[in-house]
C-alpha cells in the first residue's frame, strides 16, 4: 500500500489516543488505535474520517465514518492493495455492466461496487483488514435503537437543543462558514443556530426556479427574515443546466444521478464568490428523526400485516389483488391497489414504483447488455441493508437505518459534497454529529412518527425557535424542473437528445425506447419521465470524459 491516507476530522474517544493525535497527528493515533483494538478501533472514533494505514507487521487497516462523509476506494492486484479517496484514481479503466445497471436502478452506484471493474468503495460504517493477500470487510458499527421508556419531552427537548447548538458551535470553530438554506426545517435550524451562536447574521444561500410548483424561495425568505440572516439568492435557468450538467457530471468519480447536484453547485458557487471556503448543510434531520413522507406511507401499508391471515389470504387477496374485477370501480380500485402493495414485503415494497422496472427491462436495454447483468442484484442489496437493522426495531427505525445507507451515504451526502467540491467549498453536516445520532437512537418511535405526523419531536422541540410557517411546510428542498425545461428549451432538449442517443451508440439502451421516451413519454408527462431522461443524460455525460469507446459492450 502507498503512504497512509488519513482524511477528515476524527475524534478519538480514548484519551490516550486523543493526546497522541494532538502531539503526533491523526496517522500516529490511528496506527496506535488499530494496534491496540484491531478491527474494533473505528467504533471508538467519531467524526468524519477515512483512514488507511499499514502496521509494522504488514497488516493494512481501512475504515470510514458511519455516514461515508469521507470515502475510501480500494483495488487489489496480485498481493497488494491500493487505496484512494476516488474510484477513478486507482488506474482501472474497464467498466462494470452491473454497476451501470445499478446506477439506472438507484440513480447512484451503491457501495461496495463502483463503475470500474475490480475497484470497490468501502461502505459506510465499515472497516477492512488486508493480510496474507486476503481482504476481510465488515461493519464496525450497527445502530442499536434502545428507545427510552417513560420519556420526558421537556428533558429530551432541552438535551436535543443543546446537542444541536454544540454541533454547530464546533463546526464554526473551524472558521467562517456560509449556510445552505432551502427553507426547510433542517437548513433553517442550522442557519438560526449560526446566527444565535455567533451573534452575527449568518450568510445564507438559496436556489430558486422560476417555474410554478417548483419554487420554494419564499420559505427561505421567511427563515432569513426570522433569523435576520444576510440572504443570497440565485434563480437557476435552463441555460445554467446546459452549462452546468456536463461540468457536474464529469466532476464525479463515477456516474451520479441526483438532479439536485447541479442547483447545489450553483448555490455553493455563490458562497465561494463571496469568499467562503466552507458551508454548513442541514442534511440528516429527516433521516434521523423521521421526516420523509414514505415513513408515514409505509406505516399505512403496515396496518395490513396485522389483519388475520385467513382474512388476507382467504378473502381480500383473491377478491382484490389476484383479480381485475374491481380495477374499473374507482373506490374499489384503490382498495385493490392498496392490497397489492401492502402484501409486498419490505423493503421491496418501497420500489413498487421504480421507474426502470415499470418500463420493462426488455423494453429499455439492448439484449446483449441485459445478458451481462443480474437484474435481481439491487433487490438483494436492499434486503441485506434492510435486514442489518436489529430484528426488534420498529418499522420506522428499520426504514431510518435503510435511509442512512441509501438516502444519506449513497445519495444526498455525495450530492452536497461533490457539488461543493467542484465549487471549491468544504461542506459540514452538524445534524449528523455522532452525539445527535446517538440521541436519535433512544427516541421512542412515536416521537419520530406520531400517528402520521412526520418528525413530531424535532418540530415540537424547536417550536418557538423556528417560525411556524417552516414547521408546517411540506418538504421540498432544491427540486429541479428539468422535465418541463427539457421539453420547452431547445438547447437543453438537444443536450438530452444527443446524450440519450449516445447511450444507444454504446449498445446499452434500445434506440426505439429512447425515441419513444423523448417524443412521447417526456412531452406527455415531463415531471414524471424527466427523472429518467436526467439520469440517462448524466450517465452519457460522464462516459464522454471517462470512456470514449463506442460501443462499450
Amino acid at each position: 500500500m502507498e503512504p497512509p491516507l488519513c482524511l477528515g476530522h476524527p475524534r478519538f474517544g480514548d484519551r490516550e489516543l486523543a493526546d497522541l493525535a494532538a502531539r503526533e497527528g491523526d496517522v500516529a493515533a490511528w496506527r496506535a488505535a488499530f494496534q491496540k483494538h484491531g478491527v474494533s478501533a473505528p467504533a471508538r472514533v467519531t467524526g468524519d474520517f477515512a483512514v488507511a494505514v499499514t502496521l509494522d507487521d504488514g497488516r493494512h487497516f481501512l475504515a470510514i465514518d458511519r455516514f461515508a462523509i469521507r470515502t475510501l476506494c480500494y483495488r487489489i492486484t496480485e498481493s497488494r492493495i491500493a487505496v484512494a479517496a476516488r474510484a477513478d484514481e486507482l488506474g482501472a479503466s474497464e467498466l462494470d455492466a452491473q454497476a451501470i445497471f445499478d446506477y439506472l436502478y438507484f440513480h447512484v452506484i451503491p457501495s461496495p461496487r463502483t463503475i470500474f471493474q475490480g475497484v470497490f468503495r468501502l461502505p459506510p460504517g465499515h472497516c477492512a483488514l488486508f493480510e496474507n493477500r486476503r481482504l476481510t470487510l465488515a461493519p464496525y458499527w450497527q445502530p442499536d435503537f434502545a428507545e427510552v421508556r417513560n420519556p420526558s419531552f421537556p428533558a429530551l427537548a432541552e438535551e436535543f437543543r443543546a446537542l444541536i447548538k454544540q454541533a454547530v458551535t464546533e463546526r464554526l470553530a473551524a472558521g467562517p462558514a456560509g449556510c445552505y438554506l432551502s427553507g426547510g426545517t433542517d437548513s433553517s435550524t442550522v442557519a438560526g443556530m449560526v446566527t444565535q451562536i455567533s451573534g452575527q447574521p449568518a450568510d445564507t444561500y438559496s436556489i430558486g426556479f422560476d417555474v410554478a410548483g417548483y419554487d420554494e424561495m419564499e420559505y427561505a425568505r421567511i427563515a432569513a427574515r426570522h433569523f435576520g440572516t444576510r440572504h443570497h439568492e440565485y434563480y437557476v435557468t435552463p441555460d445554467d443546466l446546459v452549462a452546468g450538467m456536463p461540468k457536474v457530471a464529469q466532476s464525479y468519480d463515477q456516474p451520479f444521478g441526483n438532479s439536485s447536484a447541479v442547483p447545489a453547485f450553483y448555490c455553493a458557487q455563490m458562497a465561494k464568490r463571496d469568499g467562503f471556503d466552507r458551508m454548513l448543510a442541514g442534511d440528516g434531520g429527516d433521516e434521523l428523526f423521521g421526516g420523509n413522507t414514505r415513513y408515514a406511507k409505509q406505516r399505512v401499508f403496515g396496518i395490513y400485516e396485522h389483519l388475520p391471515l385467513i382474512l388476507r389470504e382467504g378473502l381480500l387477496e383473491p377478491a382484490f389483488a389476484d383479480s381485475t374485477v374491481f380495477d374499473h370501480v374507482p373506490l374499489l380500485k384503490k382498495v385493490a391497489s392498496y392490497i397489492r402493495q401492502a402484501r409486498v414485503p419490505m423493503p421491496e415494497r418501497m420500489q413498487t414504483y421504480n421507474l426502470l422496472m415499470r418500463m420493462g427491462l426488455e423494453n429499455v436495454f439492448v439484449p446483449d447488455f441485459l445478458a451481462r447483468v443480474d437484474a435481481a442484484e439491487p433487490a438483494r442489496h436492499q434486503r441485506e441493508v434492510y435486514e442489518a437493522a436489529p430484528a426488534s426495531s420498529s418499522l420506522v427505525n428499520k426504514m431510518l437505518a435503510y435511509d442512512w445507507r441509501y438516502t444519506l451515504a449513497e445519495n444526498d451526502l455525495p450530492k452536497v459534497i461533490g457539488s461543493a467540491r467542484l465549487a471549491g467549498i468544504e461542506p459540514a453536516f452538524p445534524l449528523l454529529d455522532d452525539r445527535l445520532l446517538e440521541f436519535s437512537l433512544k427516541l421512542p418511535t412515536s416521537y419520530k412518527l406520531k400517528g402520521l405526523k412526520l418528525r413530531w419531536f424535532f418540530k415540537e422541540a424547536l417550536r418557538g425557535f423556528l417560525p411556524d410557517a417552516i414547521i408546517t411546510k411540506k418538504k421540498h428542498g432544491f427540486g429541479l424542473p428539468f422535465g418541463p425545461w427539457a421539453v420547452e428549451h431547445p438547447a437543453l432538449n438537444r443536450l438530452a437528445t444527443d446524450a440519450l442517443h449516445g447511450l444507444a451508440d454504446r449498445n446499452i439502451i434500445r434506440r426505439y425506447f429512447i425515441d419513444r421516451l423523448l417524443k412521447e413519454h417526456l412531452p406527455a408527462h415531463p415531471g414524471f419521465y424527466g427523472e429518467l431522461v436526467w439520469i440517462l443524460t448524466m450517465l452519457e455525460l460522464w462516459l464522454r470524459v471517462h470512456q470514449s469507446e463506442k460501443p462499450l459492450f
